[in-house]
């Protein structure tokens, strides 16, 4: 009979994984598809230059909203254990500090990024030719910055109460209105001004901030419990010992982001030397790699809510189940799209790029990198599960260790020593480092504690 539980219990966990996972990664391609849309029209109808100028925008974007990130990492932890116990007015309380906090951040980031776009895209060495168009095309997204957190912060509620499919449904609309408006805004049909790489800023602004408010009105109608309403309006507000919990947990993660994001910008900086065609080969395969990763980002962030929610509800001999069920996944899901990749990485990267020596790098690229995303959703999946019992200074820190000190001086000093092709090498080995560290900070100190409390 116990066994027969077991597996029972097994079978439950895969099939909550796998329930949550797919619309989950379906709604990471479908934010890839609105860039890659972009890229593509950007690369092939206005020219390299224009997809050089949005590859170099990015590192930036990202850095500035990396403490977003940390946030809504944190809110799903404290969410997840909050509704797993069944503790709804707690799970309203965090929505309301984690609205309100990131609404002021986000404005602070907007002034920050409107202001002095064109000077830190200088600062990393963004090649000349493209720094106007680039810099202009961050500015929009900066206006919109403040509406378009509060956005990704409801999203990411919803989640951490195990449901993927709302968000993913809204998601659909937003890529849909996105991809519709993109060609439309950029080559000026239907007798829209023609505004070349900033409509694809626009298209992706605007598809955005429609969808958050058919979202809102959604759930309002749908009576749903994270709905926005006098009963949330009243929470709006920075509870103290809230936001305490939101800082330690979210501060760790936000730190590692800020500082993949700087590594991310380092690097760029290193590609940039070799002028604006690296430049676009780069962005080309981040479009590439945004897909591949979609398994290694989607569990991560699966095991964290569903580990969350195993611990809130007292039920602590699920974490190990949930662990193994996210490896498994990633190593299937993960394998099956990189030998797709590899396998059409020709056809693939002609979408982007018309130009034969941006095309050669491209492809080099992906054959160095793209089978090592394997291994980065492997540390994704065990960096996870400690977060989800609010550890996640260690899972931080060794992240950071092996991306500052691995990824970032190895792709300097062989970018110096054997070409552009000594970035590219050091991925695979940062991902390698990186799961070695978090797997050995599982094993050895992790899995000895005793996870048994919520976070207080």
């Amino acid at each position: 009979m116990e066994v027969n539980d077991s597996t029972d219990n097994d079978k439950t966990v895969w099939k909550g994984l796998l329930i949550f996972l797919i619309p989950l990664m379906l709604s990471n391609a479908l934010q890839s598809i609105s860039g890659t849309v972009s890229s593509i029209m950007l690369g092939r109808f206005i020219g390299v230059n224009a997809l050089a100028a949005v590859s170099a925008f990015f590192p930036m974007f990202f850095f500035l909203v990396s403490f977003v990130i940390g946030l809504g990492s944190a809110s799903s932890v404290l969410i997840g254990q909050a509704y797993g116990a069944q503790n709804y007015e707690r799970v309203r309380a965090v929505m309301g500090t984690t609205l309100t906090t990131t609404f002021l951040l986000g404005s602070l980031l907007a002034v920050i990024g409107v202001l002095f776009a064109e000077d830190i895209l200088g600062m990393i060495g963004t090649p000349a030719n493209i720094l106007e168009d680039s810099a202009a095309y961050a500015r929009i997204f900066f206006y919109a910055i403040p509406i378009l957190f509060l956005y990704i912060s409801y999203t990411t509620f919803i989640r951490g109460t195990g449901d993927s499919k709302t968000p993913f449904y809204f998601l659909i609309i937003s890529t849909a209105l996105t991809v519709a408006l993109t060609p439309v805004l950029v080559l000026g049909l239907f007798g829209f001004p023609e505004l070349r790489i900033n409509g694809a800023a626009w298209a992706n602004v605007i598809g955005s901030l429609v969808t958050f408010v058919i979202f809102l009105i959604y759930l309002r109608q749908a009576n749903h419990p994270l709905r926005f309403n006098r009963e949330a309006l009243r929470h709006l507000k920075i509870d103290g010992a809230i936001f305490k919990l939101l800082i330690k947990i979210g501060i760790p993660t936000s730190v590692q982001m800020v500082l993949i994001s700087l590594a991310t910008i380092a690097v760029i900086s290193f590609v940039n030397r070799f002028g604006s065609l690296a430049t676009a080969a780069y962005g080309a395969v981040n479009q590439v790699a945004s897909y591949v990763m979609m398994p290694a980002m989607s569990l991560g962030m699966a095991v964290s809510i569903f580990g969350a929610q195993a611990i809130g509800a007292g039920v602590f001999e699920r974490l190990k189940k949930v662990i193994q069920a996210g490896i498994v996944l990633n190593y299937i899901i993960g394998g099956l799209l990189i030998v797709l990749t590899y396998t059409f990485a020709g056809v693939i990267l002609s979408l982007f790029i018309t130009e034969a020596q941006t095309m050669e790098l491209a492809h080099e690229l992906l054959r160095i990198t793209l089978w090592s995303y394997l291994i980065f959703g492997h540390a994704s999946v065990m960096s996870g599960i400690m977060r989800s019992s609010g550890t996640v200074f260690w899972p931080t820190a060794l992240s950071i260790a092996s991306i500052w000190g691995v990824e970032v001086p190895v792709a300097y000093i062989l970018s110096h020593q054997i070409g552009i092709v000594g970035i590219w090498i050091a991925y695979p080995i940062a991902f390698t480092v990186n799961l070695l560290l978090q797997f050995g900070y599982y094993q050895f100190f992790w899995k000895k504690q005793r996870h048994t409390q919520l976070i207080q």
